[in-house]
């Protein structure tokens, strides 16, 4: 691996965003987050509080705002933002008005934007454009916004729309961005391949809830036997075996078996 598994590990925003999501699970994230180092843990507002005192400092809670549809009024979402910041959050991750984009209504974006970043203050915003539904130029013009409305983060997707993060946009992100802002990639991000391709890009962050297992399993050592010497006497064959450790390695869906 080019990156090691605490290298990358530390990149992540543990995810966990599905509505039916319980206080078990969200916990168990958390648990996992503190034992691999995580970046974050990113939630859903309404267990912002809850996380923030059960993790005690030990990681950052982020959260979505906006979130998944971003349609909301700018009122709506520096409200939801003010009072995930007051419960402890320390990250806040919001979703455009894509629309807004859409009808070129670009003072409203960036405002929109920055209404939410007055309302975080100090605390890190980034900002999901739903790559998936912009044009090149749609992206590209967000690569302006974004900093220039103040936000920490241009981050691509929501995870919950047609499409997840691609090398294409991060690549994008990068080459427009300019080191304004950080780059978050975020949606469908499931292997160490993609892990290291999306940090070689030039992402900062990368927001997934399947980042944990892929890594923290990547080298399995497993014992088994194997056929070491045969020999034929008094018509019978004999065979001698070893013990020996073989290493499963797994990245995503490529495997290989290696002594």
């Amino acid at each position: 691996m080019k990156y090691t598994k605490e290298e990358m590990l530390s990149k992540v925003d543990h995810t966990l965003l599905k509505p039916e999501a319980t206080w078990p699970q969200i916990r168990t994230l958390c648990d996992e987050a503190i034992a691999n180092h995580c970046a974050s843990v990113c939630i859903n507002t309404c267990y912002v509080k809850q996380a923030v005192e059960y993790m005690a400092g030990r990681v950052p809670v982020c959260c979505v705002v906006g979130f998944p549809l971003g349609a909301m009024d700018t009122k709506s979402k520096a409200f939801e933002a003010k009072t995930a910041i007051e419960n402890g959050a320390s990250e806040v991750d919001m979703v455009i008005n894509i629309g807004w984009l859409k009808n070129k209504q670009y003072d409203d974006v960036r405002n929109d934007i920055a209404a939410v970043k007055a309302a975080v203050g100090d605390k890190v915003l980034k900002v999901i454009i739903e790559t998936c539904l912009l044009t090149d130029d749609e992206k590209i013009k967000m690569c302006d916004i974004v900093p220039e409305a103040g936000a920490d983060f241009i981050k691509t997707s929501t995870g919950f729309s047609t499409g997840g993060a691609t090398f294409h946009d991060i690549e994008l992100f990068a080459k427009h961005v300019a080191g304004r802002c950080k780059i978050k990639a975020a949606g469908g991000i499931s292997t160490v391949e993609d892990i290291e391709k999306f940090l070689d890009l030039g992402a900062d962050r990368l927001g997934t809830s399947r980042a944990v297992k892929p890594v923290s399993y990547t080298h399995l050592t497993l014992p088994t036997k194997r056929i070491v010497a045969t020999s034929v006497g008094a018509g019978s064959l004999k065979k001698k075996t070893e013990t020996i450790s073989y290493t499963f390695r797994t990245r995503g869906s490529a495997t290989a078996w290696m002594p």
